[in-house]
This record gives C-alpha cells, sequence and structure tokens, in this order.
C-alpha cells in the first residue's frame, strides 16, 4: 500500500518522537502495565525469547536448544499476553509478549497489560531502536553492558497509546508485512546453505583426497579419516599447532581496546556479525585468547554451532572469548590450508562427536589436540590446493555476500517500517489484508534464527 500520513499530529513532548498523531496519548509505563511476579510454577512450559521476534516456547525436544534448569520453581510465571523482558538486555530487544503462559528466568521483568494496552504492539514499539535508546538512559549499573532495566525505571519510561483498534490494526499490519518479510529471508537462507554445502563439498574434497587425481592413496588407519594421499603426514593437531599461543592478562590496561570476538560472532568460515569494540575494564572475563593474522579459532563450547573463522586481516586489537580454541599454525603449515581442514566435515563430526554435555555441549582442549590431522607434506602442495579452493569457491563466495546483503537490506526495511508505523508516522487505519497477506508462525520464525535466540538471562556462551 502507499504510504499514508494522518490527517493532523501534535508535539509528543518526547525526544525520541516529536510529533504523534492528534489522536494519540502519551502515558508512563505503569498506566499501561502492572509489575507480575509470581513464582511457583515449576510444571509451566519454558519460555525464550528471540531479539528480533519476541517470546517463543523452548523446543525442549532440539537438543541445540535444551536446557536443563535447576529449582524451576523459583523462575517467575509469565501468563499469556505479558510483556516479558531481560533486565540486563531489554536495550538490545530481549523482550516480547507471551505466546502462552510460561516460565522465565529470575533475570527477567515480567509487565501484565492493562486492558487499554495490546502488548505485541507494544513489543514492536519496544524494540524500535529509538526506544532502546531510552532504555539506555533509564538503566542503571556499574558497567554500560551490564545495566539494568528495573521495574521502577521501567514504569517511569513514557510510551505511546494510541487508541485500543488503532493498536489493534498496528499489530495486523504488521504481522503481515513480517510474514511476508520472513519468507523473503527463509528464501535467501536455503539459497545460502545449498550454496555453502557446494563450497564445503569443494573444501572436503581437497582436504582428504587432494586435487591430484592420480594421486595413490593409503589407508590413514583412523576410522573418520580413512585413505589419504600416500605422501601426505599424519600427526595430533597439537603437533600441527600452537593451541592459545596469547592470552590477556589480569594486568592489561584498562583502557585497553578491542575488537570482541564472541561465539554468536562467528559461523563457519566467516563473521556473523559486526564485532563489537570495547574497553579491558567493560569486557567479560571470558575475553582473553588473544588474535593475531593466520590464526583460526574454533568454539569448544556450543559446538553444535560450528563457529570456526580464520584470521586473514592484520590486527593487534582482536580478542577472542574462552569459549574458543586459538589454533596459531607451527613451522610447515600453511595457515588458510589449516583452516579449511578445520573448517571440514570429517574434522566438524569428529568434534561434535566428542563433545560432552545437553545444553551446552563442549570439548576439551586436551582432546582437540589429539585428533589426527592429514596434511601435505610441503607448503607448495598446500598452497596449491588453497589457491584451488579460492578459485573453485569465488564465485559461490560471491553469490552468498549478495544473498546475504539483501537480507540485511530487507532486515533495515522491516526495522524503518515498524518504527513509523508504531510512531504514527504512517496511516494503517483504512489498510485491508489481501488474499497473499496470509500468516503463520512457521513463517515468522524466519525473521530470528539461533544466532539470536536470548539465552534467558544466562551467560550466552555457556562457559560461566
Amino acid at each position: 500500500m502507499d504510504t499514508v500520513r494522518y490527517p493532523s499530529y501534535r508535539d509528543s513532548g518526547l525526544p525520541w518522537v516529536p510529533e504523534i498523531p492528534a489522536g494519540w496519548q502519551v502515558l508512563r509505563n505503569s498506566r499501561l502495565f502492572a509489575h507480575r511476579v509470581q513464582t511457583g510454577f515449576p510444571d509451566l512450559r519454558i519460555l525464550e525469547v528471540s531479539l528480533r521476534t519476541g517470546v517463543r516456547v523452548r523446543d525442549m525436544e532440539n537438543l541445540k536448544r535444551k536446557q536443563v534448569m535447576s529449582q524451576k520453581e523459583k523462575y517467575k510465571r509469565a501468563a499469556k499476553g505479558d510483556i516479558a523482558y531481560n533486565m540486563m538486555r531489554m536495550w538490545q530487544g530481549a523482550l516480547g509478549a507471551a505466546p502462552v503462559d510460561g516460565l522465565v528466568s529470575p533475570a527477567y521483568v515480567v509487565a501484565s497489560p492493562f486492558p487499554e494496552a495490546n502488548s505485541a504492539y507494544y513489543s514492536y514499539l519496544f524494540r524500535t531502536a529509538a526506544y532502546m535508546r531510552e532504555v539506555n538512559k533509564f538503566s542503571r549499573g556499574i558497567v554500560s553492558d551490564r545495566n539494568r532495566l528495573y521495574w521502577d525505571e521501567f514504569k517511569q519510561m513514557p510510551s505511546l497509546l494510541p487508541p485500543r483498534a488503532e493498536q489493534d490494526q498496528i499489530v495486523a499490519y504488521l504481522r503481515v508485512q513480517d510474514a511476508h518479510i520472513a519468507r523473503f529471508i527463509k528464501a535467501k537462507r536455503e539459497l545460502i546453505n545449498l550454496l555453502n554445502e557446494q563450497k564445503l563439498r569443494i573444501i572436503d574434497h581437497a582436504v582428504t583426497r587432494s586435487i591430484d587425481a592420480s594421486a595413490k592413496l593409503r589407508p590413514s588407519g583412523v576410522d573418520w579419516l580413512g585413505d589419504v594421499p600416500e605422501h601426505w603426514v599424519i600427526k595430533p593437531l597439537k603437533r600441527w599447532v600452537h593451541l592459545n599461543a596469547g592470552t590477556l592478562g589480569e594486568k592489561t590496561r584498562p583502557e585497553f581496546e578491542f575488537r570482541y570476538v564472541d561465539i554468536g560472532s562467528v559461523k563457519t568460515g566467516r563473521l556473523a556479525k559486526e564485532l563489537e569494540r570495547m574497553c579491558f575494564a567493560a569486557a567479560p572475563s571470558r575475553a582473553r585468547r588473544i588474535l593475531r593474522r593466520g590464526d583460526t579459532i574454533i568454539s569448544t563450547v556450543r559446538t553444535y554451532l560450528k563457529a570456526i573463522w580464520y584470521v586473514n586481516e592484520e590486527a593487534n586489537d582482536l580478542i577472542a572469548s574462552t569459549g574458543f580454541a586459538v589454533l596459531t599454525p607451527g613451522s610447515g603449515v600453511e595457515p588458510e590450508y589449516l583452516s579449511y581442514v578445520i573448517q571440514s566435515t570429517p574434522f566438524v563430526n569428529r568434534v561434535t562427536a566428542n563433545s560432552i554435555g545437553i545444553a551446552y555441549p563442549a570439548i576439551a582442549e586436551t582432546v582437540l589436540g589429539r585428533f589426527p590431522v592429514a596434511l601435505p607434506s610441503t607448503l607448495a602442495e598446500q598452497q596449491t590446493i588453497v589457491a584451488h579452493i579460492k578459485a573453485e569457491g569465488e564465485p559461490l563466495d560471491r553469490a552468498i555476500e549478495q544473498a546475504m546483503a539483501e537480507i540485511k537490506l530487507m532486515r533495515e526495511y522491516r526495522d524503518r517500517l515498524i518504527a513509523d508505523v508504531v510512531t504514527g508516522q504512517i496511516d494503517v487505519r483504512n489498510w485491508l489484508p489481501g488474499l497473499d497477506d496470509v500468516v503463520a508462525e512457521e513463517d515468522l520464525a524466519a525473521l530470528g534464527g539461533d544466532e539470536d535466540i536470548e539465552p534467558n538471562g544466562e551467560d550466552e556462551d555457556g562457559e560461566e
């Protein structure tokens, strides 16, 4: 539909939305929500929050998301329709309306809406960039990235109040737009997965069978390695690399600034998001691994994420979480070749098979270091294989980057659309759904992903 403005506006008195439709009000959250503090409901389902899509029921059958929760009687009840938010991460969008009665962590605040408030509307409003900046202003704490928004501050925050019928219409409109956007993102993700699978097949063959079709093979003596070229050398990984060669000490200057690589920053072979810059004084205690060009990092916690990244830049400001093992190649090892070996299917499968734990499967670095690895005996052959993989993979990489850029642009469009609609800059009162405007919950799930699941108030790397 064409964007339409409301007929008349008035000053809101709020710096983050200077003008609002004439028929809208501005009220403190205490006029819109009541504080719900109810515990002792251990039989209710567990809820989790996506930073993009809100609160949903945790899939306890999916082992990747399974979490053993002790003392469930201390967890808070969120009734269907309540807003639940993480005190420490509401500024990132860790909030949403509960779809059913369920349990959230004690680190959450539960706000029960009064009849004039549609919690789905406020779930959209509270996740806009402008509102999240206001959350930061009202939050308090010693360290900025651990500021907490307590109920006493939340209830003082001003929010917009459109007439209830308009709230309902806004929610209906945005859900339909979300469904269209989610289907677009899902299609692009499926394309990316296919391209990644194709690239991985190139890598797997090159680092396990060589690119020389005439190369003679011999049994490796290792079941999961199978046959390897007869001139390749097999040694434990720890004989090829230095493990965690550099670590930040406790006496590091508090003002030392760096870019932080945590588990959520990395997808297999690439960075998943822009790295956050922080100083040592404000950094998590797990920000300790020093990275240098040529290093490969692999997650040793939440190993199902397959977080592996090759550092292909000169940098003195990259620090990784202790949830990674840092592999620094030794003599006779081409760094980029090593990175392809670590990304290969046989190696990744070996890591996951040897990981221990249900909630946060992890592998000990000593176990990782014992894995047999077969490498060509000369740097020249390793470099030739690297050149082959890059040449074959270049068009695939370009297509992946294009699809990722399109997803990013669509997300930015969604953010702008939501902000404009929930603040009354676009009038959707006369919008009517069309035949294609179908909303299915399974479609909306594509707006988020495992990487943006907020871990219910616990450490997101599972390290502490």
